[in-house]
């Protein structure tokens, strides 16, 4: 069974920096790890993807201020988030493709979230 597991989030003042976690499990291959946000009033969006060649992208709202990184050994990915402002508030996702372990077709999966206040 495939699972991911965020933790970290907490609640925050603005300019302090903070790293999420997440914990993935069940899966045979993984090709892709992403953040997802959904902030109050907004469309859900995609804050950062990283790909199994470590290719990167981020929105432009969080560019220069998060960084998306892995630990393969560990399957653990990490959103380490700097400078964080009242507008980061919100609900944060893990995503990852792959394919589980029981069989099938790559699919995405999504962790329950973690959630993130940032105080002025």
């Amino acid at each position: 069974q495939v699972q991911l597991v965020e933790s970290g989030g907490t609640s925050v003042q603005a300019g302090d920096s903070l790293q999420l976690s997440c914990v993935f499990s069940g899966f045979a291959a993984t090709v892709t790890w992403a953040w997802y946000r959904q902030t109050p009033g907004h469309e859900r969006e995609r804050v950062a993807f990283l790909t199994r060649a470590d290719t990167m992208s981020y929105a432009d709202s969080v560019k220069g201020r998060f960084a998306i990184s892995r630990d393969a050994y560990a399957d653990t990915v990490y959103l380490q988030m700097n400078n964080l402002k009242p507008e980061d508030t919100g609900v944060y996702y893990c995503v990852s493709k792959g394919r589980p372990l029981s069989g099938g077709i790559l699919k995405e999966y999504w962790g329950q979230g973690t959630r993130v206040t940032v105080f002025p």
